[in-house]
């Protein structure tokens, strides 16, 4: 009974987090004997759409939402990963795959708004910290969201470096050079990209 209860306050947590002024609906499963226990929310492919715009000027961040960089693109999701990519590959970065998740959603029936990730890195900043510690592996090579939200807009979407850093326990004057160095790179990267 006390995981059940755990597993409804959890769903109706998320519910509330979620709120930014704009009605939202998600579903909270019954947990009970007769449902199944490991469920604990149930969404539509359309409400996890609205949960994906950034939260309101103003608005309480989460955790997740204070780790990353967001800045808005005067260009479409294509023209601004397009952009980023060339600007990546003139500052000797290497463009290592691009992932269209609308075309992914489409493959199984869904409709996605625009959505698009570019990996991309540069062996000179990424290989420190994987020496220092390989797991940096998992958040390198450097990944880049670019989206269209429900209103047209195009958000571009990225983890704050320091944020790598500090997971990874990355320490000292050479880490922390790399580190902003990784940080300038991908403000001014993603600020071309974003221009029109």
């Amino acid at each position: 009974a006390r995981m059940n209860q755990a597993r409804t306050a959890i769903a109706d947590l998320v519910a509330r987090d979620l709120a930014t002024g704009e009605e939202r609906v998600l579903t909270t499963i019954d947990a009970g004997p007769s449902r199944d226990p490991n469920a604990a929310v149930a969404i539509s492919p359309a409400m996890a759409q609205k949960a994906a715009v950034p939260a309101q000027s103003g608005a309480p961040k989460t955790p997740v939402e204070a780790s990353l960089v967001v800045r808005e693109s005067q260009n479409s999701v294509k023209d601004t990963l397009d952009k980023l990519a060339a600007a990546a590959e003139s500052k000797g970065a290497k463009v290592v795959a691009r992932v269209d998740h609308a075309k992914g959603a489409s493959a199984v029936g869904a409709t996605m708004k625009p959505s698009e990730v570019l990996i991309f890195g540069n062996p000179k900043l990424g290989t420190p910290p994987m020496l220092a510690n390989p797991r940096a592996g998992l958040d390198l090579p450097l990944k880049v969201l670019a989206y269209e939200d429900a209103a047209g807009k195009v958000w571009i979407v990225y983890p704050k470096a320091s944020n790598m850093q500090s997971r990874y326990r990355l320490k000292g004057k050479d880490q922390d050079a790399n580190f902003k160095a990784i940080a300038d790179a991908l403000d001014g990267l993603t600020g071309a990209a974003a221009a029109k």
